[in-house]
């Protein structure tokens, strides 16, 4: 039942927010702007809320702030149609009250990053820090923030193991299964990291992380999707281009990581 009701959410809610926006159009560089350079949706970049108590979609940046959305750069890949989509779907299921209009951007060493305890970075395999970037982000993980990195492969290992590792020297990155508590002491009893599909990549995704310490049996810092893109069904669900309980499943990771992250 809970599983129906979930594909249900997903098909209502998507479209939903598929109509509001007025579509896709005109395939991959349509969508919120039409193109504006590189692909991507072209979207404006909006100006970060302030602050007020709710959860708040936190985006992470690695290069300077760019005025609009474009696949040339990174980190913007998915936004903000990703985001803006899970939202909705995260408090359809829950009562975090989370803001849909937008997300935040922010730089890994901006202090007000210290306000919201879940930040999401994606495509780190042209990802670079300087060393402020990586004492401050290594002070916002050890004060209780949590960080879910998604949509890189395997060519891209290298670098985001350097980085990383300037962040926190120490941490041993490991698998994860389906035992791990992210994946069901949080919402959804996610069991079956095999059925989790790949939106493009070949083979399967590969779910890694830190945990505190290098300790199991504390909470898990980092969470890695690899060779894996979860966003890009948030971002495209209600287009028809994917199977409805495909896009539950990325929607169940999304959810259970917010949750973990917000109560641990």
């Amino acid at each position: 039942m809970k599983a129906a009701i979930s594909a249900l959410i997903v098909v209502v809610l998507a479209g939903t927010a598929y109509a509001q926006f007025g579509g896709r159009q005109g395939g991959f560089g349509g969508g919120f702007g039409g193109r504006r350079g590189g692909g991507g949706s072209g979207a404006p970049i909006l100006p970060n809320m302030p602050y007020d108590g709710r959860f708040v979609f936190v985006r992470l940046r690695y290069t300077p702030p760019i005025p609009f959305q474009t696949q040339r750069v990174m980190w913007s890949h998915d936004y903000p149609e990703g985001e803006v989509h899970f939202t909705k779907i995260l408090n359809d299921l829950t009562y975090i009250n989370a803001h849909t209009e937008q997300s935040n951007i922010y730089a890994l060493d901006d202090v007000d990053l210290f306000k919201y305890p879940v930040a999401y970075l994606c495509e780190p395999g042209q990802w670079s820090l300087t060393d402020h970037e990586a004492s401050t982000f290594r002070e916002y993980l050890q004060k209780g923030g949590f960080l879910i990195i998604d949509d890189f492969r395997y060519q891209h290992w290298e670098n985001f193991d350097y980085q990383i590792h300037r962040i926190l020297p120490d941490a041993r990155i490991v698998d994860l299964d389906g035992n791990s508590p992210v994946f069901h002491d949080a919402f959804f009893q996610i069991k079956d990291l095999d059925n989790i599909p790949n939106y493009y990549d070949q083979g399967h995704p590969i779910f890694r992380g830190i945990y505190e310490d290098n300790d199991p049996s504390k909470r898990l810092m980092v969470m890695i999707n690899y060779n894996t893109d979860i966003s890009e069904y948030w971002e495209w669900s209600g287009t028809g281009l994917k199977p409805v309980d495909e896009s539950n499943e990325a929607y169940k990771l999304g959810v259970n990581y917010v949750i973990y992250g917000m109560t641990h």
